[in-house]
This record gives C-alpha cells, sequence and structure tokens, in this order.
C-alpha cells in the first residue's frame, strides 16, 4: 500500500517540499514548463551569486530585530496553510472566456516561477554555507518559497498544466548578480510582491464578485510572506551602510525603475486578467508604486516620483515599445528585424528617461523594522 503524499503546505523544509514536487512532476505539462524556461526582459529568471560573499555577512549590528524576526519565521504561521480547503471553489476552466484562461495562466506560470526562483535561490546559500544566522535565514525562506510555487502549481493542475521544478532548476539559465545587486533586486521583488498580492486581495474584499478564481483567498497569508522576506533582504543591507550610500544609490535607483517599468509593462500584456478583475490597469500599477514607495523608505534613502509629469506618458512609450518588439519578433525578413531594432532603441530610450526623473531624497529610520499595514 502507497503512503499518501504529504502536501508541499506541510512540508517543514524546503527539502520536503522539493521532494514532494519530484513526486507529482509525472502530472506535469510540457507546455508550462517550456513557458517557464522562457528568458526574456519580462519574464521571472534564476540567480546565482558570490555565496562565499553571503557567508561573511555579520548580523551583530542588527541583532535584535535580526531575532525577532527570525522568531517569527520559525513560529511558522501560514504552516499548512497553501492547500485546498472547503473554501477552495470549483473552477470550470473549459467555460472560462479563452483570452482570460490564456492570461491567468500565463500570471500563474509567472507566478510559480517567480516564486521558485527565490526558492532554488535561498536553497542554494543554505546549502554552501556555514553562517548560522544565514544559513537559517535563507533555509526559512526556501521553505516559504516552495510552499507558494507548489500551491500555484496545484492551481495550474486544475486547469491540466503544470511546471516542473525539478526540470527548471537543473535546465534553466541562470544569471549572476553580485550580492549588493541580489539584495535590491530581492527585497523590491518581496516588497513589490506584497504591494501587488494585498491590492489585489484587499480589492476583492471589496468586490468579490469579481473573485474568478479562488487562489486570490489566499492572497492575504501568501503577501504576508513576502513582507517578512522584504523585512530580511533590508536588514542584510543594514548591516552594511555602504550599500544604500554614495554611488550605490544610483544602483538603487535603477533597480526601482527596472521592477516598476517591468511591471507596468508585464501586466498591460494582461487586459483580460485585469478586466475580469475589476481594475484598471493603471490604477492597480499606481497603487501597488505608491504603496512600495512608502515601504521601501525603511532602507533606500531615496523613492521615484511617480506623480512627476514624465512618469506615466513615459511609462506608456515604453509599453506601447514592447508590443511592437514582440509583434515584429513573429514575424521574419528584413523589415521585421528592422523594426524590432528600432522599437528597441525607443524602449530604451523611454526607460533613459524614466531614470533620469529626480528622485526623492528622504532620511532612513534608525530601525527598519515594519509590519503588514495595508
Amino acid at each position: 500500500m502507497n503512503m499518501q503524499i504529504k502536501h508541499t503546505a506541510d512540508a517543514t523544509t524546503v527539502e520536503e517540499g522539493l521532494a514532494i514536487q519530484e513526486e507529482q512532476a509525472k502530472l506535469d505539462s510540457a507546455f508550462a514548463t517550456d513557458v517557464a524556461m522562457q528568458n526574456t526582459l519580462l519574464t521571472p529568471r534564476f540567480y546565482t551569486t558570490d555565496f562565499d560573499e553571503l557567508d561573511a555577512i555579520d548580523v551583530s549590528s542588527v541583532r535584535q530585530d535580526w531575532d525577532e524576526l527570525i522568531d517569527d519565521m520559525v513560529s511558522d504561521p501560514n504552516k499548512g496553510h497553501f492547500k485546498k480547503n472547503e473554501d477552495w471553489d470549483h473552477v470550470d476552466w473549459d467555460a472560462m472566456e479563452p483570452a482570460l484562461k490564456k492570461e491567468f495562466i500565463d500570471f500563474l506560470i509567472s507566478s510559480c516561477t517567480a516564486e521558485f526562483s527565490g526558492c532554488v535561490l535561498y536553497k542554494e546559500m543554505k546549502r554552501r554555507g556555514a553562517n548560522k544566522d544565514i544559513t537559517q535565514l535563507f533555509q526559512l525562506m526556501a521553505r516559504d518559497e516552495a510552499r507558494h510555487a507548489g500551491f500555484i502549481n496545484d492551481a495550474l493542475r486544475e486547469a491540466g498544466v503544470a511546471v516542473n521544478l525539478g526540470f527548471l532548476t537543473q535546465k534553466k539559465k541562470y544569471t549572476y548578480f553580485r550580492p549588493k545587486f541580489i539584495y535590491y533586486a530581492t527585497y523590491l521583488s518581496e516588497k513589490i510582491g506584497y504591494a501587488r498580492y494585498i491590492t489585489i486581495f484587499r480589492h476583492l474584499q471589496a468586490h468579490p464578485e469579481h473573485r474568478f478564481h479562488p487562489i486570490f483567498k489566499w492572497f492575504e497569508e501568501w503577501c504576508n510572506d513576502e513582507f517578512r522576506h522584504g523585512e530580511a533582504f533590508a536588514l542584510l543591507m543594514k548591516t552594511d551602510p555602504k550599500l544604500t550610500q554614495g554611488g550605490n544609490v544610483l544602483w538603487i535607483k535603477f533597480f526601482l525603475t527596472a521592477v516598476y517599468a517591468t511591471m507596468f509593462v508585464r501586466d498591460h500584456q494582461r487586459p483580460a486578467f485585469h478586466k475580469a478583475l475589476g481594475v484598471d490597469p493603471d490604477w492597480y500599477a499606481h497603487e501597488v508604486f505608491t504603496k512600495t514607495s512608502e515601504l521601501s523608505k525603511q532602507i533606500f534613502p531615496i523613492t521615484l516620483d511617480i506623480e512627476h509629469p514624465r512618469w506615466l506618458p513615459t511609462l506608456r512609450r515604453l509599453q506601447k515599445a514592447n508590443v511592437a518588439i514582440a509583434e515584429a519578433k513573429q514575424q521574419s525578413g528584413l523589415s521585421a528585424r528592422l523594426r524590432q531594432i528600432a522599437n528597441s532603441a525607443k524602449a530604451a530610450y523611454a526607460f533613459a528617461s524614466l531614470y533620469t526623473i529626480p528622485a526623492k531624497k528622504h532620511a532612513v529610520p534608525a530601525s527598519t523594522r515594519l509590519e503588514p499595514a495595508y
């Protein structure tokens, strides 16, 4: 008699969570895995870094905040949460409007890949490191991300597709980032993830008629995991004040601009998805940017001026150029290639225009610790 497979929601370590994923891989589809394997400016990437530099971090300067955060994560408030229960409504995928189905599956695959990207990076740090503080943190974050990825894959399997996460680990291209770039990019990814999920969750609380899939009911606890992970990276940056001073402020501005612009362009590729949710993509982007900017004040000395008269029109130009690039890539011949080059130049110019908008400066508080408040 075969033992019943445990759920990823109940796994207490990343190793358990990944082993469960391996057992379920036989149900996964080549289509979803192929989509997750793509490497473009808009798709989630897998990262690697200088793990020895990470292992050398000394958290003694932030010890009190660090221990409080670790204790919170060790208590595991979301253990057992990320699995279907009586609140999981039946989803008639066959009856779903085709454009919405396509965009929603794309959203789920992208989200699953992004969550698993964090899991892979964090698990590798845990495996390679000897610094107890750092390896414990990354083990806990990897545990959470494995649960999230597994839960999204459960939702995808109902639609007849799922991502083979073990295959991704072995075959997807890895991008090397220096540790400080990992801090900036991952901190923003976690905080903007919190802002995105909580904005959707609160909107659907007020307008449940737009909740076309039950997974949105799980977004509050989900985004609280994202929030805690962002707090961890804020503390990591706090251990070395140089990371948020001097010339590094220009890098912070670059990553802020890149993360915001990527979100805007990607979300505008899913009009049916946002229509079904009952949200305007421009409104949603502004809400998420506002929340993320307020949160990032805990560690970054600048925020982007998202009210600047150049901001939204330039984002729209970037989005338009991206659409033209995608259309040109679907065609062959010299004319299509020239259109691709021309619109790539337009996109680069639009990004440069966003980057040169003067940032807003502020003083960074003595303590970085925040609690979810939205």
